[in-house]
Parts: C-alpha cells; structure tokens; sequence
C-alpha cells in the first residue's frame, strides 16, 4: 500500500511542479557551467547501489573534495545552490526515483557506500526497506552542516555520532512500517519545511 501511495503521490507533485522544474533548470545553467541534474551512486534497499537525482547546487566535480558540506557557506556551493539546498529544493528530482522504484516518499535517507560500509550488522537491518527523501532523521537533524561547521574531522564526527543516532531514528519507521507512521512523518516534515525552510 505505501508502494502506491509513492506512485501516485510522486506523479502528482511532479505534474503539479513541472514549471518549477523548468524554472529552476534555467536558474541552475545560468548561474554557472555543468549539468542540471546532479546523479550520485547511493545505497539502496538490499544493500542495491542506485544513482540518486538532484538539482545540481554545486560547482562541477566539488564532490571529489569530500563527501560531505560543512557550514551553511561551504565554498564549494554556487549561488543559486544555497538557496535550492536552504528550501530543500535540490532534493525535488528524486521525486523520479520514488516513481522508478528505488526511492520512497518516506524511509531512511541513502547514503554513500563509504559510510554505509562502516555500519555493523544490526545497522544494516535499515536497508530491508526503500530509502526515502524524509524521515525522522531528517527532522531532527535538520541543521546537520551547522552541527559539522567547527569540527577538527567533520567526516570522523558524521560517522562515529550523527550516523549510529540517525539509524536509531530510522529504526523508529522499520519497526512501525505501516501508513500512520508513513503520513506522520510526511506531515511533520511538511510542518518543519512551512516554519522552518532550513529543515
């Protein structure tokens, strides 16, 4: 059932946001070189890789100088960028890999196969279901960059703190799998983003 809910929710909000799309490649391609879309292998449900799609928000190849964007000035960002990622719009294209499959509305967020490398055996029990483009997770770690901004090792900090606390939160949406839990986080997701566009 939520596999239905994804088709026919995604369909929707991509018809009702096709000018947007449009509007935000053209502002995409004007504010620097390179690609609309940004594709980056990610690990899917199954242990599956995938490439997920997103607006791209920074300059060609910044990816190959960490994994990670530290602060909400990260260098790396172009102009038009800071402001996709600050209302969460780079995240819009991935609404086609909730329509291909790979993706749900609602799961734990994908990662890079590097971190997902470093989890132990329970903490791969989060990969028997779809990723998602929201989940509790999220939510709380909505200022996740400004959490890494003063860090000496940014990256050893994600995975040793922020990963094994996020993965507990997923835990919350593996074990209550079902439609209430689906629509409560959609909803307070939808809630964050309307009082807070920094989620």
């Amino acid at each position: 059932m939520i596999r239905l809910f994804d088709i026919v929710i995604s369909i929707l909000v991509i018809i009702i946001l096709l000018p947007v799309f449009l509007i935000l490649g053209v502002l995409i391609k004007l504010s620097s070189s390179g690609p609309v879309i940004f594709k980056q292998s990610r690990v899917g449900r199954f242990n599956h890789d995938f490439l997920v799609f997103k607006f791209r928000t920074m300059y060609v190849n910044s990816d190959t100088k960490g994994l990670l964007t530290v602060g909400s000035k990260d260098s790396r960002v172009t102009p038009i960028g800071f402001y996709l990622r600050k209302y969460k719009l780079d995240e819009l294209p991935q609404l086609f890999n909730v329509l291909f499959g790979q993706m749900s509305l609602v799961g734990p967020r994908p990662e890079v196969r590097k971190f997902v490398d470093v989890y132990d055996a329970s903490q791969r029990e989060i990969l028997q279901i779809r990723p998602g483009i929201t989940d509790w997770a999220s939510i709380i770690y909505k200022d996740e960059n400004a959490l890494l901004e003063f860090s000496k090792n940014p990256e050893e900090d994600y995975i040793q703190k922020i990963i094994p606390d996020k993965i507990k939160y997923n835990r919350i949406f593996l074990e209550k799998y079902n439609l209430s839990e689906y629509f409560k986080i959609l909803f307070n997701t939808a809630k964050k983003l309307l009082n807070n566009p920094q989620l």
